[in-house]
């Protein structure tokens, strides 16, 4: 079977996390999980919230070619590990959930994955979405904003759009999309 790394990406608040947990429900599909430096929190499972390793390992990892993308932030790095996508696609299609710069390297990196972008009905939407989150300051809330226009300018270099207006449309399109690529 002709398996898909599917890549989601989308402004914060737009719906990419609610989407990609419906489409994880529905059967085929497989959650990539990123490589990270950082430190684990409490509540986070090695190898399901992130694999944590250490700095030099990640470094190797970055000298032996074993990311299809990674960033560093806030003194930390982060990365799509290559190898655990790879198994993955043997019997699975992979969603990778990740920002628009990470999603264009990893679509550099694997061709043929799926780039799709997750946009809001509208900026009002997006902003009450934020809001009623409740989980950021206004100052973040502000520059999530000010983030969302540089990623909305990087939708000309993804191979679909969907408007994440009413969820179940927004996941039953982005499930005939990945269905339309397997043919």
């Amino acid at each position: 079977m002709n398996h898909k790394l599917i890549i989601i990406s989308g402004p914060s608040g737009v719906g990419k996390g609610t989407i990609v947990k419906e489409l994880l429900k529905r059967d085929g599909y497989a959650l990539s999980v990123s490589c990270t430096t950082r430190a684990r929190r409490p509540c986070e499972v090695d190898g399901e919230s992130y694999f944590f390793i250490s700095k030099e390992e990640f470094r190797k990892k970055i000298e032996t070619g074993g990311f299809l993308e990674y960033s560093e932030h806030f003194d930390n790095y982060y990365g799509t590990p290559r190898d655990f996508v790879e198994e993955q696609l043997k019997s699975h299609d992979v969603i990778l959930e990740i920002e628009v710069d990470g999603g264009l390297s990893a679509k550099q990196s694997h061709p043929e994955a799926i780039l799709i972008m997750v946009v809001p009905p509208n900026t009002e939407e997006l902003v009450s979405r934020l809001h009623h989150r409740g989980t950021e300051s206004e100052e973040i809330i502000a520059k999530r904003l000010k983030r969302m226009d540089y990623e909305l300018s990087k939708e000309k270099y993804y191979d679909y759009i969907i408007t994440n207006d009413v969820l179940e449309r927004a996941v039953d399109e982005i499930e005939q999309i990945i269905k339309t690529n397997k043919k």
